[in-house]
């Protein structure tokens, strides 16, 4: 089953962080009974593939300011039919900020996600109030990834914006809870 590697990486990510077993199930339940839930047109939602992607000193993390959705989140997108959601996150880290030179951090030799969310994409419309994408859920599976030093960003057509953040600088733009979430568990740390 091309489903089997996600949801055992759900498991060893239940084992690491047992306070979030709720959304860990909400997650099992599209994978385990939705063939097509790395199909962006499965419904109610599809599972994504993002990165929380931290300078080579882990001194900053990279954000990006969504178009469609106008707030800083971190790199991520659609499977489109790919199961294997650890390669999704590297490719969405390459194709919206021009990094080449990353590499997925694991957990005692095994990949585990750093962060698991679900939450709610609103319905679009186009300007004559025509509904041309309805509102859905993203299952996002979140990794940990590092950049190599001296790369430089390239801003993709999908985003406003592109930036290295540090601690304070990212409280200062966002208090969305999964961000800090993301932040508590991986950095980058405030400096002293």
């Amino acid at each position: 089953m091309h489903r089997q590697p996600l949801l055992n990486m759900l498991q060893r990510y239940q084992k690491q962080y047992r306070d979030e077993s709720d959304v860990v199930a909400q997650i099992k339940q599209l994978v385990t009974h939705s063939p097509d839930c790395f199909e962006r047109a499965c419904r109610p939602g599809h599972v994504t593939g993002s990165a929380w992607v931290l300078s080579h000193d882990h001194g900053h993390c990279l954000l990006v300011h969504h178009r469609k959705l106008n707030r800083w989140l971190q790199p991520g997108g659609h499977a489109d039919g790919d199961s294997n959601i650890a390669n999704v996150a590297l490719r969405e880290v390459r194709e919206e900020s021009g990094l080449t030179k990353i590499e997925l951090l694991r957990t005692q030799g095994e990949i585990v996600p750093l962060d698991v969310d679900v939450h709610l994409i609103p319905a679009r419309t186009n300007s004559s109030g025509t509904v041309i994408e309805d509102a859905h859920e993203h299952h996002d599976i979140r990794f940990l990834v590092l950049a190599a030093e001296g790369q430089k960003l390239v801003l993709s057509d999908e985003s406003n914006d592109l930036r290295w953040f540090s601690h304070p600088e990212l409280l200062a733009v966002t208090d969305e809870k999964s961000i800090l979430r993301m932040l508590q568990k991986a950095g980058p740390q405030p400096s002293h």
